[in-house]
């Protein structure tokens, strides 16, 4: 694991710059079906990232407010609301009150953008199901807690950029 003045061993190194490599491999290929995804549906780059954003926060138990999906992706609050106006017409996204502070407005998917989604992203499904199939269920668990750790580790990172 470590050599003793702390410093990760040669293998270690060497395994932790082939997963860096994979994680940026893996980030690419998701960038390119992203970029298909969007195209075939006529959403901007910026539509796609609030759709995975509002995904992921949704997933992760913490619905996004409009205004918190504008400070991620960095925009300003008009064009944010264009956005979310634009995404609401097309039926991709959804505003409701939040259960937990009635002032508060979350974005949540809708089902025609969940319905999209699900016809183009689940042949991906498919492909990763096959793809994993003769991986022990403890490899399995294994990737789960090294993505976990490089989630948590950017976040960290992210967080030290925005001081």
């Amino acid at each position: 694991m470590s050599a003793q003045d702390g410093s990760p061993t040669p293998e270690r190194a060497e395994l932790e710059s082939r997963i860096a490599s994979d994680v940026r491999a893996m980030t690419a290929e998701s960038d390119r079906l992203g970029r298909v995804f969007g195209a075939q549906h006529s959403l901007s780059a910026n539509d796609f990232r609030a759709l995975l954003h509002i995904m992921v926060a949704d997933v992760g138990g913490r619905p996004v407010s409009p205004g918190e999906l504008g400070s991620v992706l960095g925009l300003s609050s008009a064009a944010m609301t264009y956005l979310v106006e634009r995404m609401i017409t097309s039926g991709h996204i959804r505003r409701e009150p939040d259960t937990r502070d009635r002032r508060r407005v979350i974005l949540r998917y809708d089902e025609p953008g969940m319905e999209v989604a699900r016809e183009f992203f689940g042949p991906l499904g498919v492909h990763v199901r096959t793809a994993m199939a003769d991986l022990p269920d403890t490899d399995l668990d294994a990737a789960h807690r090294v993505f976990g750790a490089l989630t948590a580790a950017m976040a960290a990172y992210h967080r030290e950029l925005a001081g």
